[in-house]
């Protein structure tokens, strides 16, 4: 991928994906902080994307650091839909991925421009759910992106265990500063896969129980795992994960593979 970069006039796109990764960072410190207070029992924002866009718009240079973000979601979409157009990711399944990818960073720029907007992006999980549930064969549809969502935690979880994010850098910075960013980016792996096998369930009994309220997206997932056994426990060390991931996109934002 770095032919497209050189390409570029002063290798401005591989700039503004690399400042995707690190809005991405900004934007997991700030759900692991919404999350730890839910933990905590304070009424913070919602603990997902929609909660922590809209706690930055609330700060000072709140709206310049919101249009920071659409910009370099949508630069790094752009660079990981170019990289699976091409070829350039590799394999079949690298392809795949990085079109996930541009989706998922897509759909991080539209929240963050709602936001901008005005715009409450509450309940559309829900509200979307329910549209697809009343189709034909919707319920099926629901429950399989249930699973696939839970294979993409299970997949994180692995991927924190088994230090295979560090694939994804060229090189760790070196001494107390390498360990620590190898350590935040273990645990961070495996606090998003946490997360998101949870989300993943939820949309599975949501289709199971033709219940649309269930697959809440993150902040539903983790209010559930606080309502779990032990849960205000576990979720306190999710979030902590979450922050930890966040650290570790910053790293990747600077010494990542493009």
């Amino acid at each position: 991928m770095a032919t497209v970069a050189t390409r570029s006039p002063q290798g401005a796109w591989e700039l503004g994906a690399r400042a995707g990764y690190a809005a991405s960072g900004l934007l997991h410190v700030l759900i692991g902080v919404l999350a730890a207070q839910l933990a905590l029992g304070s009424s913070g924002g919602s603990a997902d994307e929609s909660g922590a866009f809209t706690t930055i718009a609330a700060s000072p240079f709140g709206a310049v650091v919101l249009w920071f973000s659409v910009v370099a979601f949508v630069a790094l979409a752009a660079w990981q839909a170019a990289a699976a157009l091409s070829g350039a990711a590799g394999e079949t399944s690298d392809r795949v991925k990085s079109g996930a990818k541009a989706v998922v960073y897509l759909a991080l720029a539209a929240t963050a421009y709602s936001v901008l907007q005005g715009a409450s992006s509450g309940g559309q999980t829900e509200s979307a759910t329910a549209r697809l549930m009343q189709s034909t064969g919707g319920r099926l549809l629901v429950g399989a992106v249930g699973v696939g969502v839970v294979v993409v935690g299970v997949y994180h979880v692995h991927k924190g265990l088994t230090k295979k994010f560090l694939q994804d850098l060229h090189r760790l910075p070196s001494g107390t500063a390498g360990r620590v960013a190898r350590n935040a980016g273990v645990v961070g792996y495996a606090a998003k896969g946490v997360a998101l096998v949870v989300v993943g369930v939820l949309f599975v009994i949501a289709a199971a129980t033709a219940n649309p309220q269930e697959a809440s997206g993150l902040d539903g997932a983790l209010q559930a795992l606080r309502d779990a056994p032990a849960g205000p426990v576990l979720l306190l060390l999710v979030a902590l994960g979450l922050v930890a991931f966040g650290v570790y996109c910053g790293v990747r934002s600077r010494f990542g593979r493009l």
